[in-house]
């Protein structure tokens, strides 16, 4: 089945394939773990998120491989911006480009921590990531969506060429009682 591109018409449809096939998501993320290990990107926890602060070519980036949103400008040249605790892990502990502290001065998790960390904060992380990596490692752009009813949405390029193709709900083999039985509400 072929993506199902965005546009008024046929030429519009066109262009839009013409811009996503020009840089393939895959090129996107690697030029976005090369940038963030260049400039040892440092995030933070916070609530349920991580933040971190960003120049102008890592937002680019970021925005290209649908990671996180922007947040707010912090000053000329540098910007906030936030992951959810799954796209935060899937950048330190799977493309291994960012560091995160805790906001103890001791400096970022290891990964054992990390995952404990956002363990204790969502409960049902170990599945979300699960989920979230398996996708992304297929290059799925993986979107969370919860006003659609479902918990992820993907695309096979950037949203705003295609339409998303499925919508994913994480569910628990071993009957996970607050997992899936969100669903009966």
């Amino acid at each position: 089945m072929a993506p199902r591109w965005k546009g008024k018409d046929a030429k519009s449809k066109k262009e839009a394939e013409a811009e996503a096939l020009k840089e393939p998501m895959s090129k996107i993320i690697s030029q976005l773990q090369s940038s963030l290990v260049q400039s040892n990107t440092c995030g933070f926890l916070s609530d349920n998120c991580v933040h971190l602060a960003v120049q102008a070519e890592q937002l680019d980036l970021l925005d290209k491989a649908c990671f996180g949103r922007p947040v707010r400008i912090v000053d000329k040249d540098m910007y906030w911006f936030q992951l959810t605790v799954e796209e935060a892990f899937y950048l330190s502990y799977s493309l291994k480009c960012l560091k995160i502290n805790d906001g103890a001065d001791t400096g970022p998790l290891n990964d054992e921590e990390l995952w404990c960390c956002f363990k204790s904060k969502k409960e049902t992380f170990p599945y979300f990531y699960k989920a979230y990596s398996h996708l992304r490692m297929k290059n799925w752009v993986v979107r969370s969506r919860s006003q659609y009813g479902v918990d992820f949405i993907v695309y096979r390029h950037h949203p705003a060429w295609v339409h998303s193709e499925y919508g994913v709900l994480v569910l628990s083999h071993d009957n996970d009682g607050e997992l899936n039985g969100r669903l009966r509400v």
